[in-house]
C-alpha cells in the first residue's frame, strides 16, 4: 500500500487530508507539534485498518526535526509521498515585524521545509516518488500587513520549482498546491488580525481532496502548480 507523510497533520488541512488519504488505502505517517491532537486522529483513524505512525516535532526548532523525523521515518514505509503542509502567519507592518518573528515564520514556512526534504527525500529515491508544498496566492501577490508571509510562500514556490528540476532524474516529482483562503485555525492563531469573511473560503476538505487528487496522478506525470480559489474570488 502507498504511504503519504503529511506535515502539520493535527489540524486544518493537515488532518482533513489524513483522513482523505487512510480512507482511500493510504497507510500514513503523520507529523505535528501537538502530540495530544495527533495521537487522538490516530486513534479515529484506526477503523480505517491502515498503518499509522505518528511523531511530535516543533518545525519552528531546527535542531528538533532531524532526529524527529528519522524516528517517524523508522515506524513505516518509505513514503511514495510528502506533503508539506505545516504552516504559521504573521499580520502587521513589514517593517514593524519583529526580526524574531520574521526568523520564525520563515523557519517554519520554509526551512523546515528544505530540512524534511532533505531527510526525506533521499528514502524515497529508490521508488520515486511526489513531494507537495502547500503554498498560498499570497505567494504572488502582495497584500498589506500580509508581507513576511507573502515572501515565504514565494520563496516556497521557488524552492519548489528549483527541487522538482534537480530530482527529475531521481524519480522524484515536486508540485505546488497554491491556496486561496481556506477557513482553517490559522486565522485564530495570535499572531493573525484579519476580519474576513471565512464561511466564504475553501474548507480544510476541499483542500484536502485536491491533495489526494494531487497525489493520485500516474508517475509519469506531473501538476506542477494547482491553484485552487474561494468562487467569490481572492481574499
Amino acid at each position: 500500500m502507498p504511504t503519504v507523510l503529511i506535515t502539520g497533520a493535527s489540524r486544518g488541512i493537515g488532518e482533513a487530508a489524513a483522513k482523505k488519504f487512510a480512507n482511500a488505502g493510504w497507510d500514513l505517517l503523520l507529523a505535528s507539534r501537538n502530540s495530544d491532537s495527533l495521537k487522538s486522529l490516530s486513534q479515529e483513524l484506526r477503523s480505517t485498518g491502515r498503518s499509522i505512525a505518528t511523531k511530535s516535532i516543533d518545525f519552528s526548532n531546527p535542531e528538533s526535526i532531524s532526529p524527529s523525523l528519522a524516528v517517524l521515518l523508522q515506524k513505516g514505509d518509505a513514503p511514495s509521498v510528502l506533503i508539506n503542509n505545516a504552516g504559521v502567519a504573521w499580520t502587521g507592518d513589514l517593517l514593524q515585524m519583529s526580526l524574531n518573528h520574521w526568523q520564525w515564520m520563515l523557519q517554519v514556512n520554509l526551512t523546515s521545509v528544505f530540512q524534511i526534504c532533505a531527510e526525506v527525500v533521499p528514502v524515497m529515491r529508490d521508488k520515486g516518488g511526489l513531494v507537495i508544498n502547500v503554498s498560498s496566492h499570497a505567494a504572488r501577490n502582495s497584500f498589506p500587513q500580509w508581507g513576511g508571509y507573502c515572501v515565504s510562500k514565494a520563496a516556497l514556490e521557488s524552492f519548489t520549482r528549483c527541487l522538482a528540476e534537480e530530482e527529475r532524474s531521481n524519480g522524484i516529482r515536486a508540485s505546488t498546491l497554491t491556496l486561496g483562503s481556506v477557513n482553517t485555525t490559522l486565522w485564530d492563531q495570535e499572531t493573525v488580525n484579519s476580519d474576513f469573511d471565512r464561511h466564504a473560503m475553501l474548507s480544510s476538505d476541499q483542500a484536502a481532496s485536491t491533495l489526494l487528487y494531487m497525489a493520485e496522478q500516474p508517475s509519469s506525470q506531473l501538476i506542477e502548480d494547482l491553484t485552487l480559489m474561494p468562487a467569490k474570488g481572492a481574499f
